[in-house]
């Protein structure tokens, strides 16, 4: 099997999923307006996606170790597309309730099932890549949001907008998913462990402490994209435009931040990489609360992304090499931290911003985000096997 296309067809994985994440997000209002939603059931409605999100991350890492990532993923990542159309069309609040909830389990499976992939391919290439998707995938989310923002300033409707999307991407994934590699778990440990008589072992504990720090990423991650751009207008007074600018010089520290991770944690280390990054978090944060003009506040955004960035990738690839068989279980279930940081997020920030202020808000991220670096000696990439050799 060609390593560089299995690494382009995971590529084409996490480009989809970004671009489809980016286009939902970004036109959230227009399902709101046009299903004439309140602020309390829209964000019922779109927060019950990253729960049934968790539930589809499990149920593809069981598949996975069954079938192999391989046919999961290309069996599961069209419906996501599929989903986001559906939702586009939906006539009724009971047909997009059933499409988001599709939707949910379909970028939860997509999410574990192409982080195996990510982490079988850098074992196969034999150096860092996994956060080269994760670049990808935030490339991806800017131009989705782009493409959104172009279609809401048109006379496109939202179901055709979803549409012209899944068409795009829909065959390239599916022509992609012939490269990707098999993912089954290593043989040889599974035949030694059935020889003793015993199941082959994944170490739980670095796992969820793993998964831990991972979810106070993503609550952080969760409050800078949902309420950066208000913190600017409505606490520093910032134009409407001044203030998109939040989440711009963020997501775009968070792509440059992706690429520098593949090209200094084997001179670093990883858990090196996690300690200076969260550390530089907390200052980051610190720096949004106090932030004394919009100007700072953006640069503050941006070093939030940059800084945070080290944690996910390395995450999953701390996580899979606690598992001895290389299945992709611990991968799918660390991804769960995932979801659960973005269901504890945006509720934390808005409820104490509407109790205190937003500055108070971000504050409150300094104490979360200090979890990272200490736990950050979990990031250490265990001994484990490498998958056999690709047919």
């Amino acid at each position: 099997m060609d390593l560089r296309r299995a690494r382009l067809a995971v590529t084409v994985a996490y480009v989809g999923q970004g671009l489809c994440f980016a286009a939902l997000v970004s036109r959230v209002p227009a399902l709101q307006n046009k299903f004439e939603l309140s602020d309390g059931a829209l964000g019922l409605l779109v927060g019950l996606v990253p729960i049934v999100a968790g539930v589809g991350s499990v149920v593809a890492g069981s598949l996975a170790t069954r079938h192999g990532s391989r046919p999961v993923l290309r069996a599961l990542g069209p419906v996501v597309p599929l989903a986001l159309v559906a939702a586009g069309f939906a006539p009724s609040v009971a047909l997009l309730l059933v499409a988001l909830l599709v939707l949910g389990f379909g970028l939860g499976s997509v999410d574990a099932t192409m982080n195996i992939q990510g982490v079988r391919v850098q074992d196969d290439l034999g150096k860092p890549v996994v956060a080269s998707f994760y670049a990808a995938f935030s490339l991806a989310g800017f131009v989705g949001a782009l493409l959104a923002s172009a279609a809401a300033g048109s006379t496109l409707s939202l179901g055709l907008f979803f549409a012209l999307i899944a068409v795009v991407i829909i065959p390239i994934q599916v022509y992609a998913g012939q490269f990707l590699l098999p993912g089954h778990p290593v043989q040889t440990a599974v035949q030694a462990a059935a020889a003793e008589g015993s199941e082959p072992r994944i170490h739980w504990r670095p796992v969820a402490l793993v998964g831990i720090a991972l979810m106070c990423v993503y609550i952080a991650d969760s409050g800078a994209s949902t309420f950066g751009a208000d913190y600017l207008h409505k606490g520093l007074g910032s134009t409407e435009s001044v203030a998109a600018l939040a989440y711009a010089a963020y997501s775009l520290m968070t792509v440059a931040g992706r690429v520098i991770v593949d090209l200094t944690v084997e001179r670093f280390g990883a858990v090196q990489l996690v300690r200076i990054g969260g550390f530089t978090a907390v200052a980051a944060a610190a720096a949004v609360a106090v932030a004394p003009t919009p100007a700072l506040a953006i640069a503050s955004f941006a070093l939030l992304g940059l800084a945070i960035c080290p944690a996910i990738p390395l995450a999953f690839t701390a996580a899979a090499s606690h598992d001895k068989t290389s299945s992709g279980v611990a991968v799918a279930r660390v991804n769960v931290f995932n979801y659960a940081g973005f269901v504890i997020g945006a509720p934390l920030i808005g409820g104490i911003a509407e109790g205190a202020s937003l500055r108070w808000a971000f504050a409150a991220l300094i104490p979360v985000l200090l979890v990272v670096p200490l736990l950050a000696t979990w990031f250490r990439v265990a001994p484990h096997n490498p998958p056999d050799p690709t047919p």
